[in-house]
C-alpha cells in the first residue's frame, strides 16, 4: 500500500509544521511546562491549524475527537527513552510503546504518520542498537499499511558537557546518521539544525527525502524565526516544533508567524511581526 495518501495530509501544501506535544513519555518534569491542560493545549493549536500535531496514542483522542475535518493531521510517536534527564542513567534504554504490534494505535487513531528516535549518544552503543532494532521493526509495517515512518536522528553532546544530553550540532555527524535514517528507509527525517544553518543543506541532500527541522530546547523566539528562515533556505520543508510553541505565552501567534515563514516564505522578521500581531 502507498503512503502517499497519508503522506499528502502532511505536505497538502507542499512543506509542514508540526507541532510536537508527545513530551510526556520522556520523563522529565520541565518539558511538561505548558502541557497541563493537554484538553486546551489541543483546542489552542487546532484553532491555530498547524499542519500537523504529533502525539502519544494515550493524549491522541483529544485531537481524533475534534469534529470536522479541517483539523491538523495527527503524527503519532510509537518509541520512549530515557536520554532525556539531566542525569546519566545506569542503563538507558529506548522501547517501542507497543512491541507486539507497533503501529496499531497509530491505525486505530487515523494517523497520518509515525516517528521513532534514532539516537546516538556518546559510549551508550546498546541504545543505538536498540533504536536500530525499534526501526527495523516497524519499516515493514509501515510499507505494509501505507503509513509514513519519519525517524529522528539525535546526535547528542556527553551528558557532562552541560547538564544533560545537549544537542551535538557537528554538520558531518548530522549528515552520517541523517544518511543511516534513510538507508533504513526513512520517509521523512526529523533533524537536529547545523550549529551553521549554511551547513545544513547537507543534511537535506543526505536525506533524499522531506526534512523537518527539530526545535529542541525553548529559545529566544526572535531568533527562532531568523534561524526558521535560514534553515528554509537551506532546504528544509519546515518544522517539527514542541517547546519554542507552547512554552511561550501565546502558541496560537507562534503558530502563525511560522506557517507564514514555511508555506508563504516570510522572513524571520516578518514572522515575528505576525507574532507580535498576536
Amino acid at each position: 500500500m502507498s503512503h502517499k495518501f497519508r503522506f499528502n495530509r502532511l505536505f497538502g501544501h507542499g512543506k509542514c509544521l508540526d507541532v510536537a506535544i508527545d513530551h510526556g513519555v520522556c520523563n522529565e518534569p520541565s518539558f511538561l511546562d505548558g502541557l497541563e491542560d493537554m484538553a486546551g493545549v489541543v483546542s489552542t493549536l487546532v484553532e491555530a491549524r498547524p499542519d500537523a500535531i504529533q502525539m502519544n496514542y494515550g493524549q491522541a483522542d483529544l485531537l481524533q475527537s475534534v469534529e470536522g475535518k479541517d483539523k491538523p493531521a495527527l503524527v503519532m510517536r510509537i518509541d520512549m527513552g530515557n536520554p532525556y534527564n539531566r542525569q546519566r542513567h545506569r542503563a538507558m534504554w529506548a522501547l517501542l510503546q507497543n512491541e507486539a504490534d507497533p503501529l496499531i494505535g497509530a491505525l486505530q487513531m487515523d494517523a497520518a504518520c509515525v516517528v521513532v528516535n534514532l539516537f546516538m549518544l556518546p559510549d551508550e552503543p546498546d541504545l543505538f542498537r536498540q533504536c536500530i532494532s525499534n526501526i527495523a521493526r516497524v519499516r515493514a509495517d509501515c510499507d505494509r499499511y501505507g503509513m509514513p515512518l519519519m525517524i529522528e536522528p539525535l546526535v547528542m553532546l556527553p551528558n557532562s558537557d552541560r547538564g544533560g544530553y545537549m544537542v551535538d550540532g557537528d554538520a558531518e555527524k548530522i549528515v552520517t546518521l541523517t544518511r543511516l535514517a534513510r538507508e533504513m528507509g526513512a520517509d521523512i527525517v526529523k533533524a537536529d539544525p547545523t550549529t551553521n544553518p549554511e551547513d545544513f543543506h547537507r543534511v537535506v541532500e543526505a536525506a533524499r527525502c522531506p526534512v523537518l527541522v527539530r526545535g529542541g530546547g525553548k529559545e529566544d523566539l526572535r531568533a527562532v524565526f531568523d534561524k526558521s528562515a535560514a534553515l528554509m533556505r537551506q532546504g528544509a520543508m519546515g518544522m517539527v516544533y514542541g517547546r519554542n510553541i507552547y512554552q511561550h505565552a501565546n502558541p496560537g501567534a507562534v503558530v502563525r508567524g511560522l506557517m507564514a515563514l514555511i508555506h508563504d516564505g516570510a522572513s524571520g522578521a516578518d514572522a515575528w511581526a505576525i507574532y507580535e500581531r498576536g
